[in-house]
C-alpha cells in the first residue's frame, strides 16, 4: 500500500491581538491604584506624556467624567514586591494636618514589630503577606495552601517557609494574632500565659497553676464544643480533673481575648476610592466616572509640534505613538467600566432603593449580551472596581449572583439570601445560636426554600462560624 502526499490550501480567520488591544485589555483588568502606578511609570519613561491636572478644575473634571458617560462606543476591549511600605505620596493628596495624626492600625502595629526582628528579607516579605490577609478579628481566614497557590512558581516558596512565617507572626503582640481558628487563638494566648505574658486574677505577679493551665489548654484544643453546652459534669469527666481545677481553668479562659484585634477594630478598614459614583437623577439611578480616579493625560504640545514641523527621530516618533496609545487605552478603560456599571445599575435599581436584600439574580452573561461584549471583558471591568452607592462602597462583582426560586414562583439572588442569614445570626441569642437547619426552616417561612447544606455554604461565604463555635465564643467572651 502506497501513501500519497499532496498539498492543500485552507483559508481561515484568526484574530490577532495588536499591541494597542493588548494594552487596553490589560488596563481594563487593573484596579484604580494599579492603573495610577502604571500611569506614573509611563510618565517617568515617556517625555512626551504629561499630566494635565495642574491646569484643570473641578468643573472640567466633572465635564470629563460626563463626556465618557455620553459615549456609545462598542469597542471590545507576580507577584508584586511583598514589601510593607505604605502608599506612596501623591502630589494631589491634601496635606496632612499635624494635629490630625492617623490612628495606628493593627497592620502598622504588627509590621513595626516585624521591622524590629532579625528575620531575613524573604521571611519578612512572607510575614507581611500574611499580615495583609488578616481579618478584622486578627485571624488568618485563608488556608496557607491557598496563599501558597497564589504565589508565582518562580519564587520557589515552600509550605515550610510559609509555616515559619506564620509562627513568627503568631509570636507578635497582641497574643493570639494570626490564629487560624478560635481554638488556636486561645492556645496561643495560653502559651503566652505560660511564658509569663499574662497573669491570673490571683494578683499581680502570681503565676497560673500548671494544672489549671494544662486543663484550660486541653479545653481550648479539644473541648470547646462541650464547654459551649454548659455541661460541666461531662466536661469534668472528659478531662479527668476536679471541679475546682475545672472552674479555675474556665475562669482563665474567660480572661482570654477571642478577638485579638478588638482594640484595632475601628482602624482595620481599608479605604477605597470608588471608580464610579451612582446617584439618583430624577426617578432613575445613574452612574458617573469618579473624576478623582481618572488620570488626565496629554501629549506635550511643544514636543508634538516640533515633530510635526520636522522629521523626528524614530525613538521620539515611537514615544509619541506610545503616548497616544496609552491615552486611548486609559480612556477606553473608563468607557467600558462605565457602560458595564450603568447596565448593572439599570438591572439593580431595587438594590439602590432598598439595599442588599433587594439584589436581583444577575449573571456576567446577561450584561455581556446586552452590551455585546465578551463575558471576560465584563469580568475584567467589574473585578476590583468599586461603586459609591447609598449603601456604601461596593465592588461591582457583588452585584452578580445566581437565582434562587421562592415558593411563590419568583426568584431572589444568592447575595440577598446571605444578607438574610447574616441578619438572623445577628439577632439570635448568643446562648442559643441558630443551627443551619433552623436557619433553613426560617428561610422557608419567608418563602426561600433551600437545603441545609446550601445554608452552610452561604454561611461560610459570609464568614459566619457554625452554631457550636458561635456558642463557644459566647461562652468565653469577656463579661
Amino acid at each position: 500500500m502506497q501513501s500519497r502526499q499532496s498539498l492543500e490550501l485552507r483559508q481561515h480567520q484568526q484574530l490577532a491581538l495588536t499591541p494597542q488591544l493588548q494594552q487596553s485589555i490589560r488596563f481594563l483588568q487593573l484596579s484604580a491604584h494599579e492603573l495610577e502606578l502604571e500611569v506614573a511609570q509611563a510618565l517617568l519613561e515617556n517625555p512626551l506624556l504629561e499630566r494635565q491636572e495642574e491646569y484643570g478644575s473641578v468643573e472640567q473634571d466633572t465635564i470629563a467624567g460626563d463626556a465618557i458617560a455620553d459615549e456609545h462606543q462598542d469597542q471590545d476591549d507576580r507577584w508584586t514586591d511583598l514589601g510593607y511600605s505604605g502608599r506612596p505620596a501623591n502630589a494631589d493628596d491634601e496635606p496632612t494636618r499635624p494635629e490630625a495624626a492617623l490612628a495606628e492600625t493593627l497592620q502598622d502595629h504588627l509590621l513595626e514589630q516585624l521591622r524590629l526582628t532579625r528575620a531575613q528579607p524573604r521571611d519578612c516579605a512572607l510575614v507581611a503577606l500574611l499580615v495583609g490577609e488578616l481579618d478584622e478579628n486578627g485571624y488568618l481566614p485563608v488556608p496557607l495552601q491557598e496563599i501558597l497557590a497564589t504565589l508565582p512558581p518562580e519564587l520557589d516558596v515552600g509550605m515550610d517557609e510559609l509555616q515559619t512565617a506564620l509562627r513568627l507572626l503568631q509570636s507578635f503582640d497582641p497574643p493570639g494574632v494570626g490564629a487560624t481558628s478560635l481554638s488556636e487563638c486561645l492556645c496561643l494566648q495560653l502559651d503566652s500565659v505560660r511564658a509569663g505574658g499574662l497573669r491570673s486574677e490571683g494578683g499581680a505577679g502570681k503565676e497560673v497553676d500548671d494544672e489549671v493551665w494544662s486543663c484550660a489548654r486541653e479545653i481550648a484544643r479539644h473541648h470547646l464544643g462541650l464547654l459551649a453546652t454548659g455541661n460541666l459534669k461531662r466536661l469534668r469527666e472528659a478531662l479527668g480533673c476536679g471541679e475546682q481545677t475545672l472552674r479555675a481553668a474556665h475562669n482563665l479562659l474567660l480572661k482570654m481575648e477571642p478577638k485579638p484585634a478588638r482594640d484595632w477594630a475601628d482602624s482595620m478598614a481599608d479605604y477605597i476610592t470608588p471608580d464610579v459614583l451612582v446617584r439618583r437623577v430624577g426617578k432613575r439611578w445613574v452612574a458617573r466616572v469618579n473624576p478623582s480616579v481618572m488620570p488626565k493625560l496629554g501629549v506635550n504640545a511643544l514636543y508634538e509640534g516640533m515633530l510635526d514641523k520636522a522629521t523626528g527621530s524614530p525613538e521620539l516618533l515611537a514615544q509619541l505613538q506610545l503616548a497616544h496609545g496609552l491615552i486611548k487605552s486609559v480612556h477606553q478603560r473608563f468607557v467600558t467600566i462605565l457602560r458595564v456599571t450603568q447596565a448593572i445599575v439599570d438591572r439593580q435599581q431595587a438594590f439602590f432603593e432598598h439595599g442588599m436584600g433587594a439584589l436581583r439574580p444577575l449573571l456576567l452573561r446577561d450584561i455581556a449580551q446586552e452590551l455585546e461584549l465578551h463575558e471576560s471583558t465584563v469580568s475584567r471591568a467589574t473585578k476590583l472596581k468599586y461603586a459609591q452607592t447609598p449603601w456604601g462602597v461596593i465592588e461591582l462583582k457583588r452585584f452578580f449572583g445566581t437565582a434562587l426560586q421562592t415558593d411563590d414562583g419568583a426568584s431572589t439572588s444568592a447575595a440577598a439570601v446571605r444578607v438574610l442569614i447574616s441578619k438572623m445570626v445577628e439577632e439570635e441569642s448568643p446562648k442559643k445560636p441558630l443551627s443551619d437547619s433552623q436557619i433553613a426552616a426560617r428561610l422557608a417561612e419567608q418563602g426561600v426554600v433551600i437545603a441545609r447544606r446550601t445554608v452552610a455554604k452561604y454561611r461560610e461565604a459570609a464568614g459566619i462560624e457554625p452554631a457550636i463555635l458561635r456558642k463557644a465564643r459566647a461562652a468565653i467572651e469577656p463579661r
